[in-house]
């Protein structure tokens, strides 16, 4: 519905101006077809040659996007790997450590 520029006085309202409200197709002349977008004038179907080479390069972008992240995460594993076998060896240390400890003071003569 569209909004005329046309100001009424309404006697129910007091100061309040209303509007008249009338639909789109008794303002347009017959035979006038509104377009539904900008765009869409421009160019109505896209060129197959160029939608696919757009594809194409979207499609290659992807794989390599893909690899990236393989990669990436095959490091992070390896990285996370690493650490634990640091750990591994931290905690063997510490429970020798602890085992060597309480044999002084568990065992310690009177």
């Amino acid at each position: 519905m569209a909004v005329t520029g046309e100001e009424t006085e309404s006697a129910a309202t007091g100061d309040m101006p209303a509007y008249q409200i009338r639909s789109p197709s008794s303002g347009l002349p017959p035979g006038v077809v509104m377009a539904a977008s900008p765009g869409a004038m421009h160019s109505p179907q896209p060129n197959t040659e160029e939608a696919t080479r757009k594809r194409e390069v979207r499609l290659m972008k992807n794989r390599e996007a893909a690899r990236e992240c393989r990669r990436k995460k095959k490091e992070y594993v390896k990285c996370l790997e690493n650490r634990v076998a640091v750990l591994e060896n931290q905690n063997k240390t510490l429970i020798e450590e602890l085992k060597a400890l309480k044999d002084i003071y568990c065992h310690k003569p009177e």
